[in-house]
């Protein structure tokens, strides 16, 4: 299969690796795979159903909410096809064009993940600190203006280092090291200048998840220094527990993409599975644990969700 791959030309197709070494086990592995992708799709469907029909939930925190579930849902989806394609036996093989779409869309919905939570913090800031400006500082046109910004953000900032990918030279064997297309990941197999590229990509890093996640940083500061200005311990543990929530997604979304940058900067020696669990945990983590944290720590999510089960049921 690898000896079919052309080694020169762009148009040639690519080889996912899948889980090297267990081809043997895919129609096991096939099957906890498919539950989580299941589930992420249920979950952040089930988190935009209940937050779109229930009109007490139409406020900013809400919104922000939706928009990382629509986020987490268009992942999960940006995937689904290539994870459970090799391990279904389907193929295992991915057209240049199609690598660098799937490249696009991971890339920028991982950037527009990091600017949602960066605006839930925003949005926890605002209330926490300064509540009784929260409706006139967060109006809906506002959140729609943030939306927008992230949305550009996203999708505006990639293109110009995604379609570079087009036109680089592959010479090296079409073998990627993961499920799915990652920028890094086609960049180790060219032969052609990738100086504008490793720059450009940086650039975006620094500019986009490194700044996201100071400023979530600093925003922390602030909340738990207002916090702790409250003189009732009951009032402090109030405000906190509206933010365990959003503490948690930050947490779950930055831990996994920090360990995956480790692993490919400083773990070349590491065995090739570690590479492959790590990007699927990259992929796959955040979009199956955010429905369940909001459903489990906030109470409006959690009350309405069980109501919509119950009637169900019923």
């Amino acid at each position: 299969m690898i000896a079919s791959v052309s080694p020169t030309m762009n148009s040639s197709s690519f080889l996912l690796t899948g889980f090297s070494g267990l081809e043997q086990q895919y129609p096991w592995l096939s099957i906890p795979f498919s539950t989580i992708y299941a589930m992420v799709l249920l979950g952040n469907c089930m988190v935009l159903h209940v937050i779109r029909t229930e009109p007490s939930l139409h406020q900013p925190m809400f919104y922000f909410l939706a928009m990382l579930a629509l986020t987490d849902l268009c992942m999960g989806l940006s995937t689904v096809h290539t994870v459970l394609g090799i391990l279904w036996g389907l193929s295992q093989e991915v057209s240049l064009d199609a690598c660098i779409a799937q490249s696009y869309f991971i890339h920028g919905l991982s950037f527009m993940e990091s600017s949602v939570l960066l605006a839930m913090a925003f949005d926890r800031y605002v209330a926490i600190c300064h509540p009784l400006r929260y409706s006139s500082i967060l109006t809906n046109d506002k959140v729609m203006k943030i939306g927008v910004a992230i949305l550009c953000r996203s999708t505006l900032l990639i293109p110009p280092v995604i379609i570079r990918l087009k036109f680089l030279n592959y010479c090296r064997p079409h073998i990627l090291s993961h499920s799915f297309c990652l920028h890094q990941d086609l960049l180790r197999l060219a032969c052609s200048d990738i100086r504008f590229n490793s720059y450009y990509a940086l650039m975006l890093v620094i500019c986009t998840l490194l700044l996201d996640a100071v400023l979530i940083l600093f925003s922390y500061v602030l909340i738990l220094k207002s916090v702790l200005a409250i003189a009732s311990q009951e009032e402090q543990h109030k405000s906190l527990q509206t933010c365990i929530s959003h503490i948690c997604a930050v947490l779950v979304f930055y831990i996994p993409i920090i360990s995956l940058t480790m692993v490919h900067r400083f773990g070349k020696h590491l065995s090739p599975m570690v590479h492959v669990l790590m990007g699927n945990i990259y992929i796959l983590f955040p979009p199956l644990m955010n429905p369940i944290i909001y459903s489990v720590k906030t109470q409006q999510i959690r009350s309405r969700m069980l109501r919509v089960f119950s009637l169900k049921i019923y």
